[in-house]
């Protein structure tokens, strides 16, 4: 139910539904002054939402920044967090999405030794395709790229950042890992994961972000002026990403 539940959060919560909700309000209404002024709100929240500065500045003040690597730190495990992928079915390979710096940057880790292992956690995040397993799906494709079997730890039934935590308490008791673990994932998503991870009791964690929206703080016109598509995917995304840390708090997982 909560999974459901988040689903439709995610849709409602959303600010392009936002600003159809109002256009087409002020499209039906039948008095006038009332139809002026929601499409005027509908305009400005349009512009709000696709302004590139502004979604700079609010998604710097929530990402998460971690310290740099340093050459002599080395891990056994580094746990990397699901939701950057889908399935292509008929080619029977994963479609990488921009959350996939973290498993990039992982593996780049273990070329040069930093981390030994992988432990990749992440189920079905999907209503319609639950038997489609991301961690699962990933590991196949690590494989058949030339990593070792052996090197790669799954845990793939988690639909959410909360099942992440606990199947990977799980995963990590029966491992009997004592050791810091290096734990990697988007740097939007870092606040509301380690939350979730030491709520369980896996208080080991060395946090390392990945994909980060935010760049050096710009001062250019078409930076400041020009509406984007992409401001609004970043609205979209800090919008789900904070919801869901309340929502989390509020039920107890964070």
């Amino acid at each position: 139910m909560f999974f459901i539940f988040s689903k439709i959060l995610v849709f409602l919560l959303s600010p392009l539904v936002w600003i159809f909700t109002l256009f087409i309000w002020s499209w039906r209404t039948k008095i006038e002054t009332r139809k002026r002024k929601l499409f005027i709100v509908g305009l400005c929240t349009l512009y709000f939402f696709t302004n590139s500065f502004l979604s700079d500045e609010c998604m710097r003040a929530w990402e998460y920044t971690s310290a740099d690597l340093k050459p002599v730190e080395h891990y056994k495990y580094a746990v990397v967090l699901g939701g950057m992928i889908s399935y292509d079915a008929r080619l029977d390979q994963p479609k990488f999405a921009g959350s996939s710096d973290r498993i990039w940057q992982t593996i780049g880790l273990l070329r040069t030794g930093q981390v030994e292992k992988i432990i990749i956690t992440g189920g079905s995040g999907s209503i319609n395709y639950p038997e489609e397993k991301e961690a699962a799906i990933l590991k196949k494709f690590l494989v058949k790229i030339g990593i070792a079997d052996s090197l790669i730890i799954i845990e793939n039934e988690s639909r959410n950042t909360h099942e992440n935590a606990v199947n990977t308490k799980k995963l990590l008791d029966s491992l009997q890992v004592k050791s810091d673990l290096l734990f990697v994932t988007s740097a939007f998503h870092m606040r509301r994961s380690i939350a979730c991870f030491e709520k369980v009791g896996i208080t080991n964690l060395r946090p390392y972000t990945t994909d980060r929206y935010s760049g050096p703080r710009k001062f250019e016109l078409d930076h400041l002026l020009i509406p984007t598509v992409e401001a609004l995917q970043e609205f979209t995304l800090l919008i789900h990403e904070i919801t869901g840390y309340l929502v989390y708090k509020i039920r107890g997982f964070a």
